[in-house]
């Protein structure tokens, strides 16, 4: 089993943009990954970060995956609590179910950004926007 955690942000909203991942298994961190993605919205750039850890997680396996992110918003809309209304996150949504497709199974979990794996995506995406 393979768990993600991916974090996104912008400073200003929209503003710069950045995406961090990590890639783990039960033991312990395979893979961190960060980038600048541009102009963007927090919310695009969750969806952002959710999509690159699926590419990501492709590497390590196929089997089950189990995604933790800090945006409620999109955990509730991936679960189909909510729905999908702005066109430009309803395409970055479909990105995701299309990515699922490619893993026997998948979950999405909601954690605090207090949550270790967290901060340490969170602090990923911010050294991305401290570059110059």
């Amino acid at each position: 089993m393979i768990l993600t955690n991916s974090d996104g942000g912008a400073r200003g909203n929209p503003g710069e943009a950045a995406i961090g991942i990590l890639i783990r298994d039960e033991n312990q961190i395979l893979k961190k990954y960060s980038a600048k993605i541009g102009t963007a919205t927090n919310n695009i750039a969750e969806y952002n970060a959710l999509i690159k850890a699926l590419e990501l997680a492709l590497e390590y396996t196929k089997e089950e995956v189990i995604c933790f992110l800090d945006s409620e918003l999109i955990v509730k809309q991936l679960l189909g609590e909510y729905r999908v209304k702005n066109p430009v996150l309803l395409e970055l949504f479909l990105k995701v179910q299309k990515l699922q497709e490619n893993f026997k199974a998948i979950k999405y979990k909601h954690v605090s950004r207090q949550d270790k794996f967290q901060k340490i995506v969170d602090n990923l995406l911010n050294r991305e926007l401290d570059k110059k």
